[in-house]
């Protein structure tokens, strides 16, 4: 009777931690999602924007050319970290392209590129958001793996831990601005 009872108790231990776990899961996969919304939402706006500066930067060709190749490259990203390798490439290429304005002022004063650039800095706080969202769910979903007595049961179940979205440049980010 005692046996039966406690084979009970894990069984409805390992349903309820596996419907947790399948939660956790899921709520993942929807954070990257969401970084991916946001990503995409950048690489669909770098076309325009290229565009509106190729108007008046004649001989800046090669960075036109090393953005497209990086977005090019970055919607076919096949993972997460394939995604992340190229996201310091993409804000460093964006980064020069939004210095040109300095050297070119009818293109700082024209209201097409200064849309652009709004929104452009727009989603980058959406993808930081979206980046910050999906680590505080990995987090979660980590830490909920690697507790005592889950840990013995996530392994068997096909749970294993996901890695956080980090960019080269974070260490860059965390030195106070002079």
């Amino acid at each position: 009777m005692w046996m039966a009872i406690v084979v009970l108790i894990l069984i409805v231990w390992a349903v309820v931690t596996y419907n947790r776990l399948v939660t956790y899961r899921n709520r993942v996969e929807n954070a990257r999602a969401q970084v991916d919304v946001q990503l995409k939402r950048r690489y669909d706006l770098i076309p325009r924007l290229v565009e509106t500066v190729r108007g008046y930067t004649q001989h800046e060709e090669r960075i036109f050319e090393r953005i497209a190749e990086l977005r090019a490259q970055a919607l076919q990203a096949m993972s997460p970290q394939q995604q992340e390798a190229l996201e310091g490439e993409v804000k460093s290429s964006l980064g020069s392209l939004l210095a040109l304005a300095e050297a070119y002022p009818e293109l700082k004063a024209n209201t097409n590129y200064l849309q652009l650039q709004e929104e452009l800095s727009d989603t980058e706080d959406k993808i930081r958001y979206a980046r910050q969202f999906y680590n505080d769910t990995v987090m979660r979903y980590n830490v909920a793996i690697g507790q005592f007595p889950t840990l013995l049961l996530a392994p068997v179940l096909g749970f294993r831990p996901q890695p956080l979205f980090t960019l080269d440049e974070a260490a860059g980010e965390r030195e106070v601005p002079r």
